[in-house]
């Protein structure tokens, strides 16, 4: 909260120090910036910005504190008009949206500063997973592998058939159903987080919550929709039972018109101001090797439809002829075909991959419609021939330049984490996700992660 009470003290300064005349003393514009100081922390609170379970995780608390920054502006612009008061329109206009804009980077800034110590350790819940074998595994697999949450997996409760082969798996104490407490506490942990199986549905989790009172552990049961976004679940009562309802994921509609239109737009701005560099990189694959600039390959899109897909050249020339003779050497798994030291990649090749910069000329197909900034990865025909009907829901929306897959490791995800993510973006496309991405795409590609 001292940060932002800082931030509307630096605004309000400002606006009262750039303010044309003297004499501010007792005129509203002095009221209205100490009001500022008070007023924008006590509207993050009321819109729950400083509620602990949206730190370090997820696009609430910014939308959180967006909505603060809309109220604040809304309301600024009502008393102004209402009292007939003579508030600069810098106030109004610049401060506001530029305090707003302060307190995200200061929250961004806090965030990575929470992850950092979250990997080492520190600022972690310690969590006790409830459930069946299965189920146990998987859930101790996602929390190990996102420890930017703040959940560290400290033991295990399964049943009796299910206690050795977790304990192996999982290398951590592993007790019975009807040992939660009991392990929590050993444990010293905080949170108990419950799986949804049989066993632990029901009057199971309702004895075990009962248990729970009054002990300070908090309870997590996850819904077993684990690909379903929080903004898609929300609790519904019928006539005193509480159910989960799912909204059914929108393909179509506004928000698509409006991401279309951005998706242009942005494409066509990106290629008049990346003409220099695009035109340099040309003439570099031009110069370093025998071939066309540009590398056109046929992947599947929207629909199960094809289309033409540009890349900068950065292989010899029939380098997709010389597959058969290098699958033995393939780092990848599943349906990918992946080398880490690819003996067909040009020099030039490889400095623009570690950079993404041969990439550059799919904005042409954003541009042209048949791609998107961020979506699934671009599948191959022959990858498309061999998906069930689960994996070809990536076929739902249109392939882009980027997705999660490009800000969760690249090429170093195994097939089956690559599909997982392609498959959640696609039930929980929104635009503030695609935000997300892209903001997180510039820090992947700077680090080159997974990018060979």
């Amino acid at each position: 909260m001292g940060a932002e009470v800082a931030l509307a003290g630096v605004a309000s300064a400002v606006v009262l120090l750039t303010r044309d005349g003297a004499g501010l003393g007792g005129s509203p514009l002095l009221w209205a910036g100490l009001a500022l100081v008070v007023t924008w922390p006590a509207l993050l609170g009321v819109t729950g910005a400083y509620e602990e379970r949206s730190f370090g995780v997820g696009s609430d608390e910014f939308r959180r504190v967006g909505r603060a920054g809309f109220l604040l502006l809304a309301g600024l612009g009502f008393v102004s008009y209402a009292a007939e008061l003579d508030l600069s329109r810098a106030l109004v206009v610049v401060a506001v949206p530029a305090l707003t804009l302060a307190t995200l980077v200061e929250r961004y800034v806090a965030r990575r500063a929470l992850h950092r110590q979250r990997a080492a350790g520190r600022c972690v819940k310690r969590v006790v997973v409830v459930g069946r074998g299965g189920a146990v595994l998987e859930l101790v697999d996602r929390l190990r592998r996102t420890h930017h949450a703040g959940l560290d997996v400290v033991a295990a409760c399964v049943t009796p058939d299910d206690r050795s082969r977790v304990a192996r798996a999982v290398g951590l104490p592993v007790a019975g159903l009807d040992d939660v407490l009991a392990t929590a506490r050993q444990m010293n942990a905080d949170t108990i987080a419950v799986t949804s199986a049989s066993e632990t549905a029901a009057q199971y989790l309702r004895a075990l919550s009962w248990q729970l009172e009054g002990t300070g552990l908090e309870l997590l049961v996850a819904p077993g929709l684990v690909e379903v976004a929080g903004p898609r679940l929300h609790i519904r009562p019928f006539d005193g039972l509480p159910l989960l309802s799912v909204e059914q994921p929108r393909f179509e509609g506004w928000r698509r018109v409006v991401k279309g239109a951005l998706d242009r737009s942005i494409a066509l701005l990106a290629l008049l101001a990346l003409s220099p560099l695009l035109a340099g990189l040309a003439l570099a694959v031009r110069l370093s090797s025998a071939g066309p600039v540009l590398f056109r390959q046929q992947r599947i899109g929207l629909n199960g439809q094809p289309f033409t897909m540009l890349k900068l050249r950065s292989m010899v020339q029939g380098a997709d002829q010389q597959v058969a003779g290098l699958s033995d050497g393939n780092d990848a798994d599943g349906l990918l075909f992946k080398i880490r030291h690819d003996p067909r990649v040009t020099p030039v090749g490889r400095w623009m991959r570690r950079l993404s910069l041969d990439e550059l000329p799919q904005l042409v197909n954003v541009l042209n419609g048949s791609m998107s900034l961020v979506g699934p990865r671009p599948p191959l025909p022959v990858e498309v021939a061999r998906y069930d009907s689960s994996v070809s829901r990536r076929l739902l929306v249109k392939p882009g330049l980027t997705g999660l897959w490009q800000i969760s490791g690249r090429s170093d995800l195994p097939w089956e984490e690559a599909v997982r993510l392609d498959l959640r973006y696609v039930e929980n496309w929104s635009l503030a996700l695609d935000v997300q991405i892209l903001w997180k795409t510039a820090r992947a590609v700077v680090t080159a992660s997974g990018a060979y």
